[in-house]
């Protein structure tokens, strides 16, 4: 029986590259990094409130990851949408789409993370 997700894999291209995103945009943490048996460089990220991680994966020798458009997104929670994309932008990151506000209230926008990923911001509706 499953009992918990533990981690969610992201390969990429560029694994500098896209810790530093993550922790820029994002203010996640890096709670270590490796070279696993088989030669993958592995980053763990922590995300805030969650037992949760994100592994980003670049692997030698091996094709170039092509993301093809809204395949996978990660969505993260904010408090309060508009400062959110107010600080990405002082740091050099623009919303890709967005703020919508959907049906239930909430407000939604999306963030262009490396290699094609995309990122989903969620300011649930105050109830």
């Amino acid at each position: 029986m499953v009992t918990k997700l533990l981690h969610t894999r992201l390969r990429v291209n560029d694994l500098a590259r896209t810790v530093k995103f993550y922790q820029d945009a994002l203010g996640l943490k890096l709670a270590r990094q490796h070279t696993s048996p088989r030669g993958a460089q592995l980053a763990f990220l922590q995300t805030p409130n969650s037992d949760e991680e994100i592994e980003i994966c670049q692997l030698p020798n091996s094709p170039g990851v092509q993301v093809q458009p809204d395949l996978v997104h990660l969505a993260f929670e904010v408090t309060d949408l508009a400062a959110f994309a107010a600080r990405l932008a002082e740091r050099g990151y623009a919303l890709s789409d967005g703020p919508t506000t959907t049906g239930s209230g909430s407000v939604i926008a999306f963030l262009d993370a490396p290699e094609g990923y995309e990122v989903e911001l969620i300011q649930r509706a105050k109830p």
